[in-house]
């Protein structure tokens, strides 16, 4: 992946990266309602005063909405299209939504799996992907955790 088109790392997503690189998804909690928060941020919006702590997840969700991609698009991604994209809304608090890809299988790339497989409502579970020295993120593959 272009290097250019990777999130940078601050001290607020930093602990989210650290995570992903030792194969687990964090996520920011508030300390006072316990409510999740993404994305990561100095405090918490429900408790301006209070500084969120980090806390490991499942890793498990549901397909809450997706799109696929078709060219023209950036370069780098250009290549890899068709797509999809997922919206993934967490087992633990489904107001709490991340963007991925859908894997047919761990290790596959972004663009192996039929868009017409993917179903709304349907489990799926986070597995990691290196993509630079510093970034893994998070993909997603069927099924619960």
């Amino acid at each position: 992946m272009n290097e250019v088109l990777l999130p940078p790392i601050d001290e607020d997503c930093a602990p989210f990266f650290e995570g992903c690189r030792q194969g687990e998804l964090r996520m920011q909690q508030c300390a006072e309602t316990r409510r999740l928060i993404f994305p990561p941020r100095p405090m918490s919006p429900w408790a301006p005063r209070v500084k969120p702590v980090w806390i490991r997840v499942s890793g498990r969700g549901t397909v809450w909405s997706f799109v696929v991609p078709h060219p023209p698009l950036l370069p780098p991604f250009s290549e890899l299209a068709p797509y999809n994209v997922i919206l993934v809304a967490l087992e633990e608090d489904p107001r709490v939504r991340l963007t991925g890809n859908l894997l047919p299988r761990e290790g596959a790339t972004i663009g192996e799996l039929d868009p017409a497989a993917i179903e709304i409502g349907a489990p799926v579970r986070a597995v990691f992907e290196r993509v630079s020295d510093e970034i893994t993120l998070p993909r997603w593959v069927r099924g619960p955790g």
